[in-house]
């Protein structure tokens, strides 16, 4: 009985630690989209969670593939290049707020920081293919 007591202890521990660190690795991303913000222009107000980063970041990934499908490659190369230097001039070396993130996180929030700094996302702060295309003939 103590065992299992202690088993079934363990166990809510570890779910409340888990609870924990998911409130504060959005709060850590947070943090490191402001000071990515900084770094790639765009709406201060704009910090996204790595998932929210990692939805706006897949949302110009299929736009270009379906941009190349459809023939338009120099556009969609365009685009992808533009967001490669954009993220390049923000990315140079990690803020310390970002530190404590995975690399691929960090590189979510990057990205969509760079995408928000160019101009690409709507007020819900989703990415915005006629907004990208309309930046990319200015």
């Amino acid at each position: 009985m103590r065992r299992t007591t202690a088993l079934l202890l363990t166990a809510l521990l570890l779910t409340g630690a888990t609870v924990g660190c998911s409130q504060s690795g959005d709060e850590t991303a947070k943090d490191c989209a402001a000071a990515l913000t900084e770094r790639t222009g765009g709406d201060s107000a704009d910090k996204p969670t790595v998932s929210e980063a990692e939805e706006r970041v897949d949302a110009l990934d299929e736009t270009l593939a379906d941009m190349v499908r459809s023939g338009y490659q120099g556009v969609a190369k365009d685009a992808f290049d533009t967001v490669e230097k954009k993220t390049k001039e923000g990315g140079k070396d990690r803020p310390e707020a970002c530190e404590p993130l995975l690399e691929d996180d960090y590189t979510a929030l990057l990205t969509a920081t760079a995408i928000n700094g160019l101009g690409w996302t709507g007020q819900d702060g989703r990415f915005d293919k006629l907004k990208m295309v309309e930046g990319l003939g200015d």
